[in-house]
């Protein structure tokens, strides 16, 4: 997939968010990140009346604001405790990614890589598997088990019109905008093109994504950052 690179190459392409053994993700807790961005957050539009919080930006090596990630509900906790916990979980997470053609980078080290859907179809991805894992594995097995299925999710991500998606039709700004949709065992996966420059990506557990819509964030700031 020639837009959503995983390897660390010089370029810097599109990596998806990390988190502490704790469950924590890392470099999240802050909206500084956010307020640097070029291009306009999203989340759950208004008819989503629970709980909002920040998660993580992702940069490219001469610190410009690529993608980033705002949560809705419950935070998923991916500490190891039981099936049972996590099924009761209810969260939707909106992934912004922003749209750009392959370009070089502004500080002049490589080339950064294009941006398209399948971007976001893969952050989304690679996020909910990292909010999802099976609470029965211990840490010694989970990376296997990340890697194992961060490889299937980034071959998913790069066949969008393959049997493993649908097409749902959720509002945008108030706008019907089509959508890519799968599900798995972990939960939903969608992805669509958005509008003011941005691709979105969202994924969820425990909430229909069926029932959602998507807007503009007026102020980042009004999201809480969990301290």
């Amino acid at each position: 997939m020639e837009t959503t690179s995983r390897v660390g190459a010089q370029g810097a392409p599109l990596t998806p968010s990390t988190s502490t053994a704790e469950g924590v993700p890392a470099a999240r807790r802050t909206v500084d990140g956010y307020l640097r961005a070029p291009f306009p957050w999203y989340g759950l539009d208004d008819a989503f009346t629970g709980p909002r919080w920040l998660m993580q930006v992702g940069t490219a090596a001469d610190g410009t604001v690529q993608h980033g990630s705002t949560g809705h509900g419950e935070e998923p906790s991916i500490r190891p405790a039981t099936d049972e916990t996590q099924e009761k979980e209810r969260f939707a997470v909106v992934v912004t990614v922003a749209s750009s053609p392959v370009r070089r980078s502004g500080d002049g080290t490589g080339v950064l890589e294009a941006t398209s859907v399948s971007s976001a179809a893969w952050l989304a991805g690679s996020g909910l598997l990292s909010a999802t894992w099976p609470a029965h594995l211990d840490h010694s097995l989970r990376d296997d088990w990340l890697d194992q299925q961060t490889e299937t999710a980034f071959e998913l991500a790069d066949d969008l019109s393959g049997p493993a998606w649908s097409q749902l039709s959720l509002p945008v700004d108030g706008v019907p905008t089509p959508f890519h949709y799968r599900e798995s065992e972990f939960g939903w996966v969608l992805a669509g093109a958005g509008e003011d420059g941005v691709i979105l990506g969202a994924y969820g557990r425990g909430m229909s994504a069926y029932g959602l819509g998507f807007s503009v964030v007026k102020d980042i700031t009004t999201y809480d950052q969990g301290q």
